[in-house]
């Protein structure tokens, strides 16, 4: 089997340990905790949590996932229980467990663009169909469901996307959300939907493990719950049959997942509206930093109204995105995300959520550009 350059993964993360990395604004998890940070946030006895330490068993964890962290997983979906719940080895984890036990090369897939490279690279590698519907920035990033009405057909296994969307921040509808529901249903096919960025309006945000029984939910530690490191993945999967074949790859995989990363994860999740309140405070302070140096300058812009942490900058210089990116780390210092890793040319992707140093690095994109308008590249 054949798969792709994992463009993401294997562009930023040895830029993220480059020396020249000053200044980094490519990543999308919102600013890590440590762990004092995390039990002075939950109010837990942090004293406690060591004393349990030491006698914690380092074998093998609960083969079928702490159940502490099972419910409270749950808990942040209406309608969800605990035995709907499949943990895996982080969000990549839990996107090739459901992506390589669903689909079949006889299969045809729909792969709503900008995704996440899991849902067009994989299906593409054991020979599946995949059917692109790209959203267009003209279009603030909005979802065509004339679109994606017209790819699915009979032979359509499922819709892949990410929803907020990975690296735009679009938001689907409550309406939209039900739509694609009604499109699957029509053909039979199953939602599939990345949820990593989910959690950051005020309000209850709509999953779609909420509305339909042949929905696929992956979510993580990662983005909004500032625990990359823990590497606590999970699926929700109402279908009883599907859930047990999702656990059955797992089992493949990983057996089980890490007992103190499950077990610290479910401390954090049992006061998830701290963690919450915490990742929106940052997110939309950088969110208003962002919007002010973007209103009304020349070379940058922004098309979608983000619900992630990150936001696409398109720009208007006759450089690729790649050597964009590569040219601002090595001359500046300062590291953003190039969009080619989305396909998208001429754009780059730039955190919301762990920027210490933001002002800075756009004041030092600002002087790159200019140089880049001395050298005749503007368009």
């Amino acid at each position: 089997m054949k798969i792709d350059n994992f463009v993401l993964e294997n562009w930023l993360n040895p830029a993220c340990d480059s020396e020249k990395n000053k200044i980094y604004l490519g990543g999308s998890c919102v600013l890590p905790m440590t762990v004092e940070e995390l039990f002075a946030l939950t109010g837990e006895s942090m004293e406690s949590f060591f004393e349990e330490l030491k006698t914690m068993s380092l074998g093998y964890g609960r083969f079928e996932g702490t159940p502490r962290l099972k419910k409270a997983v749950a808990n942040l979906y209406k309608g969800v229980d605990a035995e709907d719940v499949v943990l895996v080895h982080g969000g990549t984890g839990a996107n090739n467990t459901v992506v390589m036990t669903l689909i079949e090369p006889t299969d045809n897939v729909i792969s709503i663009m900008p995704n996440y490279q899991q849902f067009y690279s994989l299906p593409k590698s054991i020979g599946t169909e995949v059917r692109q519907i790209d959203l267009k920035p003209e279009a603030g990033y909005k979802l065509d469901l004339d679109e994606v009405r017209a790819a699915a057909d009979e032979n359509t296994k499922a819709i892949l996307f990410t929803n907020p969307n990975n690296p735009t921040g679009a938001l689907l509808s409550p309406a939209e959300m039900e739509e694609i529901v009604e499109i699957a249903k029509s053909v039979g096919a199953w939602v599939v939907c990345d949820e990593m960025y989910r959690g950051l309006k005020e309000e209850y945000m709509p999953s779609f493990a909420d509305l339909y029984d042949k929905s696929i939910v992956t979510c993580s530690s990662s983005k909004i719950y500032s625990m990359a490191g823990t590497r606590v993945g999970w699926i929700i999967c109402k279908d009883p049959d599907m859930r047990w074949e999702l656990f059955n790859r797992r089992s493949f995989d990983s057996i089980c997942g890490g007992t103190f990363d499950e077990w610290i994860f479910a401390i954090a999740l049992e006061h998830v509206d701290k963690i919450y309140e915490r990742s929106r405070k940052i997110v939309n302070a950088n969110k208003a930093i962002m919007d002010k140096w973007l209103d009304g300058h020349k070379y940058v812009h922004q098309y979608a109204d983000s619900y992630g942490t990150t936001y696409l900058v398109h720009y208007d210089l006759d450089v690729d995105a790649e050597k964009f990116c590569d040219d601002l780390l090595d001359q500046k210092g300062v590291l953003v995300c190039h969009g080619d890793c989305f396909y998208l040319p001429h754009t780059f992707r730039i955190t919301l959520s762990h920027a210490e140093h933001l002002e800075e690095g756009l004041r030092l994109i600002d002087e790159y550009i200019e140089e880049l308008i001395a050298q005749g590249k503007g368009l």
